[in-house]
């Protein structure tokens, strides 16, 4: 039998109350920041636990496809500036009559205001051509960099950072201002800085874009669309 390990204990038992509503915490108030940047730039420090918390996320077959480009110059964001908005304006050439409108209307980015511009990508041959757990399922390598986002993202709430994700683009455009590889995908590219507020609601919700779906609809049992017996 093996001896009791109370350390090991105690780490798999789960959080202290107040450990867990500051995960929750957390969770409920991240925000997608667009307009609400302070022009401070990030300490270093705070940048590198961002960084330490987005390379902490699961991967499927532990292949941490994921890069990071951090962007400082104002010279290359106004270049990704621009290429937002010529696909900005392609997109909102889709919606019609009022919803147009409404759409040139939202701030979509904040890639100048923001001080601090994060690429992240995947590459897919990081691993090989065969990866545990991604053999019958190639996008595996995408997810699994949206979950290092999704950590980089929650770090920086409880940092007092704001995120936005800018995902209007066409990628070739990226990959060009920041000579990225071909065979390399772009994921994201986030906005990050200090911000003054931010909304109590996501901002969509704030202005009647979209309103946040009932959990109760989403949750099906035992199969597609089946309700708790």
């Amino acid at each position: 039998m093996r001896p009791f390990d109370k350390d090991a204990l105690s780490a798999a038992s789960g959080f202290s109350l107040a450990e867990r509503e500051a995960v929750y915490h957390a969770i409920m108030t991240r925000r997608d920041v667009r307009s609400q940047f302070l022009p401070d730039p990030l300490p270093d420090d705070v940048v590198e636990r961002l960084l330490t918390a987005a390379h902490h996320a699961p991967s499927v077959g532990f292949m941490q496809p994921w890069n990071f480009i951090l962007v400082k110059s104002v010279e290359v964001r106004t270049r990704v500036r621009d290429a937002f908005a010529k696909a900005n304006e392609e997109a909102a050439q889709m919606f019609e009559g009022e919803r147009r409108q409404a759409y040139r209307s939202l701030k979509l980015e904040g890639i100048v205001e923001a001080p601090l511009g994060i690429c992240v990508t995947s590459d897919p041959t990081r691993s090989g051509s065969v990866v545990l757990g991604r053999t019958h399922n190639p996008r595996m390598d995408s997810y699994s960099t949206v979950c290092a986002i999704q950590n980089l993202w929650l770090a920086a709430r409880a940092e007092g950072v704001g995120i936005g994700w800018v995902s209007i683009f066409r990628e070739g455009d990226l990959k060009a201002i920041l000579g990225i590889p071909e065979h390399i995908e772009v994921v994201a590219w986030l906005c990050a800085g200090f911000v003054d507020r931010l909304y109590d609601e996501p901002e969509l919700s704030v202005k009647g874009w979209r309103q946040r779906l009932p959990l109760e609809d989403l949750v099906f049992h035992d199969g597609w669309g089946q309700s708790e017996r």
